[in-house]
């Protein structure tokens, strides 16, 4: 989502400018009766002229009240209503954001022991990026600016390592600070300097400081654009990155501190066809000095999206790899510790890391692909879009087989060579010690398999272990598509001391080994076989396996669901499959070519075009098919004598709750429903008190008044640490510092899908595998709620891509990887986590916007999962096809919206949809009311100061106006009196 819209800022700045015309006015005629006056008695000129400046006092009085009490409140509101983080609770928060990095940090190489590197060593650091690293990522999840972070030079300084000076100052003379990349502006700008810069002085003196080179790689993503997968489309022209153009000279790229070099113009920064995960010509020409003259060279990967690397076996110097997302405000602390051999590193990759991203399935079906044939259906301009926006589409066309799930399948099929193709796997890394685990006999109830793992540390130093468990299922050549490799559940062991050993035990449901049949069944399925389930040290290399046999299917249809279902999952989205080749499994993925080719056409078929909705075509006629006509209309303004507080604890489908809406006016449903942006609102007939939310998911910030918490690493690094303590003490440190912020709501955890690298918001999301996702992801939510803090799980669903985002994105995808893939973490949220808010996405499910897709809110969330509690929409900014009245007819309750505009509020007001605004304004009352505001010592939070200020300036102007009355109309007596007097 979004920190500020526009769109809501020029809608207050409006309603402004029309309030101070209107006191322009009522001051132009008041200037014009003071001069019309000039010729009357002396007595009545001056009492006119005294009654004109108190009208214009009282005009002005009016407007400041218009303008506060308008659409301006509700920032004055978020502006002033938060509170303090308090200096205790941020050091815990610093130092949970040390431990993070330090067990998130993936050692992916390490010939010779060449790492740790031990405190008090000397070490050269190359690499720009070493002096600007990856903290996290830019837009709504970007860290707090009040907060310092901690370089990565400082934590390996902190760590007892020195580093070469020179080689820094180099590198800051060079270019001081990070180009920004996010919603407003992104500039891929890589500022590597030229090889020919490194003078032979330079690099004697860094040989002679040590024998070690350490080299840092850096990439950056953020919020509203996906990272480019064609740099000459970005960079433009010959893509030469000038040194003038970072210094502010205009006398050309040769100029370096003031000397001339016309070899700097040499070379450039990439080739035709490269893209922003691969070494650019700099970085390359980089790597080779310092291989030239290190024999002992560590890489290190700054980035939360999966890099090409398969160069480093190219460089037999290379001897170390460490892979390092966005470490947070701090994190480079921990990252210093792993360094210096503090603390043996334990994180795994949350992704696949492949040699040629150019050749993965999702290659040719991620981008811009803008349909050409929606002319009638294209959205109205927008501050966001000043041209308006046009439908666009993208094509899940893999299926389910995203990241391990399809490299493992692809080498059992002998599609591929893995050895070539993989470079790290889905849940690798290793560690300064070593680790033996062994999985005990599988024993079964008919609901779960239950065993253990023992994990033993057979090294020399203590350590942590990661237990990942994975299951093969059996496959069927041409039937349900299953992946050979597929995360089941995960657990990390305590600090083993070498020698010690520590048994897991695992309980997992025999219903989570079932396939989704959308085909044949319309279910999920578990077919009869032989399911092997493994401890792995990765997706890849077993440690251990068993086998468990199931006798016969089981499908879980109608009747007889699943276990964990409230309602048996049948298919739903159809309607979003598309009309193209899905890649399969069958005969050795014999389809690979025409399945993952390019899209074959950009039209959009009349079929799809019929049911596709912007917010015109919805309001004139398209909620016609999400009405209901025979519904009843809704009792408001009873007077029951209900207070909203009367209703905490009690269950949603109490009647009493009926009593509670009943006393709610329309105006009172609109103002829950339409005013959600960063708040709640309050609504006095039921005693509502407004509450606060913020913007996440690595922090908890208010964008209105700069207060915010430590920034946390990336949501890549939290899920790399495969600790689900970690990732509950991370929700548990957002809690607290949300409740003391008096923050009630938490705009977070991002949970979508790394199903491509270039994504430009995996940052915010922990994984390329839903199950590692969604048990990071339930892990936090429970941490806040367990501060009263509501989390709004985000973006829902199929949000995976920042191209064309909020500009109609038609995702095409099959039922059974929607399910498998990327509903899965949210599945897990609601009902591991007992969920109460999710955020929707900008996106469209198939042809239907999923902030007001029925199928997604109502019958998979509430009906299949029993959600109970509110949905709100991401930023609702008015990009042409968001309304208040597609949302509330097919699930969605909360606009998340500030000031008001065209859409936040329903327009047609029919029975059934106002039957809809009473359900949504009830699944917000019942989050709010059970959530920390209504805790006793929060209820009474007094009058914000903004409207304390307001009365006591309308008390002010009273008085200003009775005294000058008083005066005025005295005064006009006494000199009637002298007029009188004199004749």
């Amino acid at each position: 989502m979004l920190s500020i819209n526009m769109d809501d800022v020029m809608q207050v700045i409006s309603n402004i400018k029309n309030y101070l015309i209107a006191f322009g006015v009522v001051l132009v005629l008041a200037l014009i009766v003071m001069f019309a006056v000039r010729k009357m008695p002396k007595a009545k000129k001056k009492l006119i002229r005294a009654q004109s400046g108190v009208a214009i006092l009282l005009a002005l009085a009016i407007v400041a009240n218009l303008i506060c009490t308008g659409p301006m409140s509700t920032m004055l509101d978020l502006v002033s209503g938060s509170g303090t983080i308090s200096e205790e609770t941020s050091a815990e928060a610093t130092q949970l954001v040390n431990e993070i990095t330090q067990e998130g940090v993936v050692l992916a190489q390490n010939d010779d022991n060449i790492l740790p590197v031990a405190s008090g060593s000397k070490l050269n650091v190359f690499g720009w990026s070493s002096t600007n690293p990856c903290y996290g990522g830019t837009g709504s999840g970007a860290l707090n600016d009040a907060y310092p972070v901690t370089d990565l030079l400082t934590g390996l300084h902190d760590a007892g390592i020195e580093t070469n000076d020179e080689l820094s100052k180099f590198y800051t003379d060079y270019y001081a600070t990070r180009p920004t990349v996010g919603m407003s502006k992104q500039d891929w700008t890589l500022p590597e300097p030229n090889v020919n810069l490194y003078t032979n002085e330079m690099m004697e003196n860094a040989k002679n400081f040590s024998d070690t080179a350490m080299v840092v790689i850096t990439r950056v993503g953020g919020e509203g654009a996906d990272l480019p997968t064609d740099m000459a489309a970005v960079a433009g022209g010959n893509w030469i990155r000038r040194v003038a153009e970072y210094r502010g000279n205009e006398k050309g790229a040769g100029y370096y501190n003031g000397t001339y070099d016309d070899t700097l113009n040499e070379g450039n920064d990439w080739d035709a066809g490269d893209h922003f995960l691969q070494l650019s010509n700099r970085e390359e020409e980089l790597i080779d000095l310092v291989t030239a003259n290190f024999d002992n060279v560590i890489v290190v990967y700054n980035g939360a999206n999966a890099f090409e690397m398969g160069w480093v076996k190219d460089y037999p110097q290379i001897k170390g790899v460490l892979l390092c997302p966005g470490t947070g405000q701090s994190g480079f602390e921990g990252f210093g510790r792993v360094v210096s051999g503090e603390v043996s590193p334990s994180g795994r990759t949350a992704d696949t890391y492949v040699e040629d991203l150019t050749a993965s399935p999702w290659w040719n079906n991620f981008g811009d692909f803008k349909y050409t044939n929606t002319e009638e259906i294209n959205s109205n301009a927008s501050g966001f879009d000043p041209a308006g926006a046009s439908p666009s589409f993208v094509n899940y066309v893999e299926g389910i087989y995203v990241g391990y799930k399809f490299y493992e399948t692809a080498a059992d099929e002998g599609l591929i060579d893995y050895d070539k193709e993989v470079v790290y796997p889905f849940g690798y890394g290793l560690s300064y010690t070593t680790f033996t685990q062994e999985m005990s006999d599988i024993t079964s109830d008919g609901q779960n398999l239950n065993f253990t793992v023992t994990v033993t540390n057979t090294g020399s130093v203590s350590g942590k272990d990661v237990v990942e468990i994975y299951d093969n299922p059996p496959y069927t050549n041409g039937g349900i598509e299953k992946a050979s490799a597929n995360l089941l559940d995960f657990n990390k062991t305590r600090e083993l001391a070498p020698g010690e050993s520590e048994t897991i035990r695992f309980s997992i449901p025999v219903e989570n080994l079932a396939s989704y049949d959308y085909q044949k069944n319309g279910c999920y399925v578990l077919e009869a076989g032989d399911y092997i389930i493994s401890a792995k040290a990765d997706s890849h290399n077993v440690l251990d396996s068993k086998t468990y046999t199931v006798a016969s299917d089981i499908v879980y249809g109608t009747d007889n669901k699943r276990e964990s279902d409230a309602v048996a999952a049948t298919n739903e989205f159809d309607f979003a499959k598309g009309d193209f080749t899905y890649l399969s499994r069958a005969n050795g993925f014999a389809n690979y070519d025409e399945a993952t080719a390019a899209p074959a056409t950009y039209e959009m078929s009349d079929e799809v075009k019929a049911g596709f909705d912007n917010c015109f075509t919805y309001t004139e006629s398209g909620y016609e098919l999400d009405d209901d006509p025979n519904a009843e209309d809704i009792t408001t303004g009873a007077k029951n004598g209900i207070k909203l507080a009367d209703l905490r604890g009690v269950d949603y489908n109490d009647s009493k709750w009926d009593d509670l809406l009943d006393q709610m006016t329309l105006d009172d449903l609109q103002q829950t429903i339409g005013f959600g942006g960063y708040q709640t609102a309050a609504v006095d007939s039921i005693g509502k008190v407004r509450t606060n939310a913020c913007d996440g998911p690595a922090s908890i910030n208010n964008n209105f008044t700069g207060v915010g918490s430590v920034g946390f690493p990336a949501a890549t690094l939290i899920g790399m640490t495969w600790s689900k303590d970690l990732a509950h003490s991370f929700g548990d440190s957002i809690g607290k510092m949300a409740n003391e912020m008096n923050t009630s709501g938490w705009y977070g955890p991002a949970m979508n899908i790394h199903r491509t690298a270039f994504a430009g918001r995996n940052f915010e999301y922990y994984s390329e595998d839903g199950v590692l996702s969604g048990t990071m992801a339930e892990n936090a939510i429970k941490g806040a709620q367990e501060h009263g803090v509501y989390a709004c799980m985000k973006h829902f669903a199929l949000n995976d891509q920042e191209g064309n985002r909020n500009s109609m994105l038609a995702t095409w995808s099959n039922e059974q990887a929607i399910r498998e893939i990327y509903l899965k973490p949210f599945e897990m949220s609601v009902k591991d986590a007992d969920c109460h808010a999710v955020m929707s996405s900008f996106n469209y499910i198939g042809n239907r916007w999923a902030g007001g897709c029925k199928e997604l809110l109502n019958d998979v969330l509430r009906g299949e999962w029993g959600f109970v509690g509110f949905v709100e929409t991401d930023y609702f900014g008015v990009y042409g096809y968001m309304t208040a009245d597609q949302a509330v007819r097919n699930g969605g309750d909360l606009i998340l919206c500030t000031t008001g505009n065209d859409y936040n509020n329903v327009t047609v007001l029919t029975n059934s949809s106002k039957q809809a605004m009473r359900t949504a304004a009830k699944n917000i009352l019942y989050t709010v009311v059970n959530s920390r505001a209504y805790e006793a010592e929060n209820l009474n939070p007094g009058m914000a100061s903004w409207k304390i200020v307001m009365i006591g300036a309308d008390v002010v102007v009273a008085l200003l106006v009775v005294g000058l009355e008083y005066t005025a109309i005295k005064g006009y007596k006494k000199r009637k009196e002298e007029e009188a007097e004199n004749g």
